[in-house]
């Protein structure tokens, strides 16, 4: 199968680049000012598209690693987009964070032309993609999975069904609820302590041999004590969008959502105040009230 791929960024490149090296197949992709540099794959044999459209019509399946909703309408349905370009048959895999009744839609779009979608946002770093080793939860026919299996098994580790379509970015909305969530909590707790003089190693000690044990906790702890941000290089701003979604789809469910409401408020802050670009376990620096 032909791959295409839109969406080089920090997730995408390495996605791109297990695809073609663990998987063997080729590929084309979106050219877009906001990929990582391109170097690498294309000296793999990666081809660059102008259009959507263009990677649709060369393509047997289209894999999307974009930022959110808006992203994802515009690349399938957009003028020059997936659905003017796909090929009878292709199958549409958005591992993109995205809101379940746009991904409903979407779906029937591309449906409505004989071809198929699947949602399977990600779980994992940026690293795990490099190395091929993804987490993917995947909404939509199962006939449909095992179609693309191959494709998918060259850069993730496992694979889960998790039901019918949407259902995948529904639960990736819940995972980053609780990811981001916990990681907002533990990084203003870690800055009251910093700002109290408490020595950062003994923070952890007390959290990890108690209540705080966890892998948020384990990817905050290189920047609290040595101001690595590289354990989460995810940027501020994409945690605040997260919420958001979590926060809409909570709100179309007529469910609670107190709790996520402070959260989007703790980390707004950080991200009006020209933050955005930070990575998440800066939280624990933009949250002190000293030292910032």
């Amino acid at each position: 199968m032909h791959v295409g791929i839109i969406g080089i960024g920090l997730m995408g490149h390495g996605i791109a680049r297990s695809v073609l090296i663990r998987g063997g197949f080729a590929v084309s992709f979106l050219d877009h000012p906001g990929n990582q540099p391109v170097d690498e794959i294309t000296g793999l044999g990666a081809r660059p598209c102008t259009t959507p459209a263009e990677v649709a019509a060369a393509s047997d399946v289209v894999i999307l690693c974009v930022t959110g909703s808006p992203q994802v309408e515009a690349i399938v349905t957009g003028e020059n987009g997936l659905t003017s370009g796909l090929r009878p048959g292709s199958v549409i895999v958005d591992c993109s964070t995205a809101l379940p009744e746009s991904t409903q839609r979407m779906g029937e779009s591309v449906r409505a032309i004989g071809c198929d979608y699947l949602d399977a946002p990600m779980t994992r770093t940026a690293r795990h993609a490099h190395e091929g080793k993804l987490n993917l939860l995947v909404g939509g026919e199962a006939v449909t999975l095992e179609k693309v299996r191959t494709v998918l098994a060259s850069f993730t580790e496992d694979v889960a069904h998790v039901g019918p379509l949407s259902h995948g970015h529904r639960l990736k909305l819940l995972h980053n609820y609780v990811s981001v969530g916990f990681m907002s909590l533990l990084a203003e707790a870690a800055a009251q302590s910093a700002d109290a003089g408490v020595d950062p190693q003994v923070f952890l000690d007390v959290l990890a041999g108690g209540g705080g044990a966890s892998v948020a906790l384990d990817r905050l702890a290189p920047y609290i004590l040595k101001e690595d941000r590289e354990g989460l290089p995810f940027f501020v701003a994409n945690a605040q969008k997260d919420i958001d979604y979590y926060r809409t789809m909570s709100d179309a469910a007529g469910a609670q959502s107190t709790i996520a409401d402070g959260v989007s408020k703790a980390i707004a802050g950080a991200v009006d105040a020209g933050h955005g670009q930070a990575y998440v376990p800066e939280l624990v620096r933009l949250f002190r009230t000293k030292n910032r």
